[in-house]
């Protein structure tokens, strides 16, 4: 929780203290600037003409986390971030809560491409306030964020466009797979259009891919004339598959080929859709599998059954090379309708992966 003394280091806390009593200031359950108070320091720093560097946290699959173990768990990751956001901020700047799960920083110390990116990359690493687990009453949630991230003045003169410019960032985190942080460049990120991109809903996605299968007669001209959907919306540049015989193979580079076995060893009773975050986490039960993924580098996995009325024809896997990313309930419906597609066609003719 902030203190007296932490936040009257800045003219702007120190004046609005003289004024109010600090808990008025704090948000009561995490213990950062509320919402008013963060956001009247940051138009204070523009008026004054204060550099600095804005960013906007919003943990990722927090509505999950409270689904799955209930609010007074939701809370405690809140409660358990804040407090590591107020230590890693400590000579930088000020951290706030916007509302719900998402969170505010006010970085005065960096404005620098380079030096920003550093901030990010300290905030995600070595378990210092994001990636990582936090201990909590009969749980221990694994807990990323998406950051969206612009500077003053250098990319915009005013709160409005600074604000819309972090949100454009925090947007197109989200659609990359979330699990990261994006720093606003102009030419990369000035023509983005969230409206635009948002309203693509997941019936028309799952439309073109049920076109797209059916244009071609063999099931993997099939599957490769969906890839190219499917890698887009995923945001990813591979799509592997497992016959019967428990190889992966890459569905649009032919010739890798890896051992992967005991893929079906990850899967819990009834399960058709598997996700982990931490592939290394599935050594224990799959270690062939493993060792596979391990080989392609990447770090997450969805595996989807290809199987229909307890039939199990093989699997199909997203598992991006060097990404860490949380899979989200759209891309994993793409996907299981995608294995429920083939499965069908292999019943049907005989074919096999």
């Amino acid at each position: 929780m902030y203190t007296v003394e932490n936040l009257s280091r800045y003219p702007y806390f120190a004046q609005l203290l003289k004024e109010t009593e600090l808990k008025n200031v704090l948000d009561s359950l995490t213990g950062l600037v509320s919402r008013a108070y963060v956001l009247g320091f940051v138009r204070d720093l523009i008026e004054k003409n204060i550099p600095f560097t804005f960013g906007i946290i919003d943990l990722d699959n927090f509505k999950f986390i409270n689904d799955t173990y209930g609010h007074h768990i939701g809370d405690g990751v809140l409660q358990d971030v804040g407090e590591s956001l107020i230590g890693y901020m400590d000579t930088v700047g000020i951290a706030g809560r916007f509302g719900g799960d998402e969170l505010l920083v006010v970085n005065l110390r960096d404005q620098e491409y380079k030096d920003v990116k550093a901030f990010y990359e300290g905030m995600y690493s070595n378990f210092v306030v994001l990636r990582r687990n936090i201990p909590l009453q009969d749980c221990n949630p694994f807990i990323t964020a998406t950051v969206g991230s612009a500077t003053f003045p250098k990319d915009a003169t005013d709160y409005d466009t600074l604000f819309s410019m972090m949100d454009k960032t925090l947007y197109r985190g989200k659609t990359k797979g979330r699990n990261c942080y994006i720093i606003y460049v102009e030419e990369k990120h000035k023509n983005i259009e969230i409206k635009k991109i948002a309203k693509r809903g997941i019936y028309s996605t799952l439309q073109r891919i049920n076109n797209l299968f059916e244009e071609k007669d063999s099931i993997l001209d099939r599957l490769r004339n969906v890839a190219p959907v499917i890698m887009d919306e995923l945001r990813t540049t591979e799509l592997y598959y497992i016959g019967k015989k428990g190889v992966m193979r890459a569905l649009m580079k032919p010739g890798m080929a890896e051992n992967a076995m005991d893929v079906g060893n990850v899967f819990g009773t009834g399960e058709d859709c598997f996700i982990e975050e931490q592939v290394d986490l599935i050594a224990s039960k799959a270690p062939i599998f493993h060792g596979a993924l391990r080989n392609r580098e990447s770090e997450t996995a969805m595996i989807v059954r290809v199987n229909i009325e307890k039939e199990n024809y093989g699997y199909l896997i997203c598992a991006e090379p060097r990404s860490h990313r949380i899979w989200q309930e759209d891309e994993c419906a793409m996907m299981f309708y995608l294995a429920k597609l083939t499965a069908a066609r292999l019943r049907s003719t005989g074919e096999s992966l």
